[in-house]
């Protein structure tokens, strides 16, 4: 038991590393939640240091998630504390201690904890989410989609597991909340899209 909580408290310190925020000023030598949209997550990072930097920030963000849940299942810890572990990471991203408990959007982060405890939910909401931003664009949408997704897939996948149903609850009603801003500009028509072509000048 004692591994337990130790688990679950190094589980919150890890999601509480701010990478995107070190890698910002590492590349560039600023704040990142002083430019663009002032989150310190990929999406952000990669518009304003590159898509590089982005992508680096979303793998070790997604290894936040991934890595506590990993490590529960070597410690042969039982599934409450393991599915425990993958969503206080994912808390620990939102509510960093670092960051007098604020933080980033944790869809990367979710996506790894996902894969940790729920392989096939983490599928289908990855794959929403790539689906969206190919086809209209908008990351936030992308993102609100995958996590609206995940109680349904849970109960798909896992239909009498009362532990994975909640994480699945507990991480989309995050990743709305902490989306408010960005739904409200889709409701005004001016959420900012992701630009994936380059136009006919050979500017993005």
């Amino acid at each position: 038991m004692y591994s337990g909580y130790l688990l679950l408290a190094l589980s919150y310190l890890l999601g509480s590393l701010p990478f995107g925020l070190w890698i910002a000023y590492k590349v560039k030598g600023i704040d990142i939640r002083t430019v663009g949209s002032g989150n310190i997550g990929s999406t952000n990072v990669g518009r304003i240091c590159g898509p590089f930097a982005g992508g680096v920030v979303l793998t070790m963000d997604a290894m936040k998630g991934l890595l506590p849940p990993l490590a529960g299942i070597a410690l042969k810890l039982g599934s409450p504390w393991i599915i425990s572990s993958a969503l206080i990471a994912i808390i620990g991203h939102n509510f960093s201690v670092f960051l007098k408990f604020k933080g980033g959007k944790g869809i990367s982060t979710s996506v790894g904890a996902l894969l940790g405890v729920c392989p096939p939910v983490a599928f289908i909401a990855a794959g929403l989410f790539i689906l969206e931003v190919l086809t209209i664009g908008w990351v936030s949408l992308g993102s609100l989609l995958g996590a609206a997704s995940l109680p349904f897939s849970m109960a798909y996948f896992y239909p009498h597991d009362a532990y994975r149903m909640a994480f699945a609850i507990a991480a989309c009603t995050m990743a709305f909340a902490k989306h408010l801003p960005n739904i409200r500009r889709l409701a005004a028509g001016t959420e900012p899209k992701v630009t994936l072509r380059k136009s006919s000048d050979g500017k993005s």
